[in-house]
């Protein structure tokens, strides 16, 4: 099981400003030891180079006192010194100590990063035990250079105190700096963070309790709008469920009312079949008028009832060839075959989409269900009724199904709301459950469903991505 602590955004941010900054530190280190050495070295150079001064002040006949090459090479820290003067080298050596056989070489003229960074490193690393030969410029004009022998161990203890000093100075550093970068995002930025995700848990555990709906801060950053637009969304949701619970109690009382009003009226629908098989004319005339709408009527409720058992099911898109689910659509019409109205399938007979077959074949039928209802009631108002299908491939913009016809067209109140359930109804005494199936349908797929205005008949155009091409 995680550690809250160790697995929270709080522990991994100060750990991050840590890091960074000891890597930082890092990068800041290495120049500077290397820098430490170099001026470690060039001061034992310029003792060395004093020694040198004093020793060319004796006279060459003359022998320098006892002791004092020692005295001089300990004031240096040397083994040895070697300078040029006048176009000759001289030695001095240490009378107590052996010369070192191997020595490496630090040349401090050479002031290349790399190079230093490098020796630094060579030092901290191997140099405990060896002895370095430091070649330098001499403050004497007269001579060329000027070179000394030392034990490396001091030069390595000295480093390695630096560096320790360098570590806890740049753990202090970052540990001051890290606290005090968490506390201030720690203030601006988790504590509200923290505040949005309780809120969210809570809310979404009751989403049915006002209380919890996010109270927004006054700040203007990002963070403010999060919690602006946060507790707008709670609040939608808050009242979108409460608009759906009221409908789903409407709808279950619709549904009872439904179920007994198409009761009653398959009830009324037999006694109106008797009247209309009496020998009254009065009764043979108004009987067809009575069963119309009887009929309506329970039309009516069947679709209703439907509708509220309808579940939206995901697609499930399979390889289909369009013109025969065409067809197929308009013989379950029946439009395909019919006497009066002309059906034209235009689709070409190669064209493959990815689709949900049962769900276009609904959508489809919806359509071409609208089409032949609307000239059957316009009677023969309509010469050569006619619906065509079309397919356009528009490439980039996508592909289109046209399904048009040559009727009366829509109602002016049907094109307000025309695939709003219970108010688009494209024909009068309709539902207008068929358009807002159809959209939901095409929507799912990605697509849409769109009226196309036009001086004669009803245009629907169907929009699908060219993804859906099969290939």
């Amino acid at each position: 099981m995680k550690n809250k602590f160790t697995s929270g955004l709080s522990f991994k941010l100060i750990s991050t400003i840590i890091f960074v900054i000891l890597l930082v530190e890092v990068f800041i280190y290495l120049p500077s030891v290397a820098s430490f050495r170099q001026t470690w070295l060039n001061d034992k150079l310029s003792v060395a180079n004093v020694a040198v001064r004093v020793i060319d002040i004796v006279p060459e006949a003359m022998d320098l006192p006892d002791g004092m090459a020692d005295k001089l090479l300990d004031s240096a820290g040397a083994i040895a010194i070697v300078y040029k003067s006048a176009g000759q080298s001289r030695l001095i050596e240490h009378s107590n100590i052996l010369m070192p056989s191997i020595a490496i070489t630090a040349d401090m003229r050479q002031n290349n990063v790399i190079s230093l960074i490098s020796g630094a490193m060579d030092t901290l690393f191997l140099g405990s035990n060896r002895t370095i030969r430091v070649v330098g410029a001499t403050l004497n004009e007269e001579q060329s250079a000027i070179e000394i022998l030392l034990n490396e161990a001091p030069l390595r203890k000295a480093m390695l105190i630096y560096s320790r000093n360098i570590l806890i100075i740049s753990l202090i550093i970052a540990s001051l700096t890290a606290f005090a970068i968490f506390v201030f995002i720690n203030i601006s930025l988790i504590r509200p963070i923290k505040k949005i995700i309780n809120n969210l848990i809570a809310f979404r555990q009751a989403p049915e309790n006002a209380t919890l709906i996010l109270k927004p801060s006054k700040r203007g950053d990002e963070i403010g709008i999060v919690e602006t637009e946060l507790s707008a969304l709670e609040s939608d949701l808050f009242s979108q469920l409460g608009k759906r619970r009221h409908l789903a109690d409407l709808g279950l009382a619709v549904a009872k009312i439904n179920h007994d009003l198409r009761n009653m009226l398959g009830s009324v629908q037999l006694l109106s079949d008797q009247v209309a098989n009496l020998d009254d004319p009065k009764a043979q005339r108004l009987a067809p008028k009575l069963v119309h709408s009887l009929d309506k009527a329970i039309k009516f409720a069947q679709s209703v009832l439907e509708h509220g058992r309808q579940n939206s099911t995901e697609p499930k898109p399979q390889p289909v060839d369009l013109q025969v689910l065409v067809n197929e659509a308009a013989l379950d019409a029946r439009i395909s075959k019919h006497p009066n109205i002309k059906f034209s399938n235009l689709v070409p007979d190669y064209i493959t989409l990815k689709l949900d077959p049962d769900q276009i074949a609904r959508l489809m039928i919806n359509l071409f269900n609208n089409s032949r209802e609307a000239f059957e009631a316009s009677g023969t108002r309509t010469e050569k009724p006619e619906i065509i299908v079309n397919f356009e491939n528009r490439n980039e913009q996508g592909l289109a199904i046209i399904i048009s016809d040559n009727g009366p067209g829509l109602l002016p109140r049907a094109k307000d709301n025309l695939f709003v359930a219970f108010e688009g109804s494209a024909k009068a005494g309709g539902t207008g459950l068929g358009l807002a199936i159809a959209r939901e349908i095409i929507e799912a797929h990605g697509g849409t469903l769109n009226h196309i205005d036009k001086e004669v008949g009803a245009t629907f155009e169907i929009s699908l991505r060219s993804s859906l091409i099969f290939e």
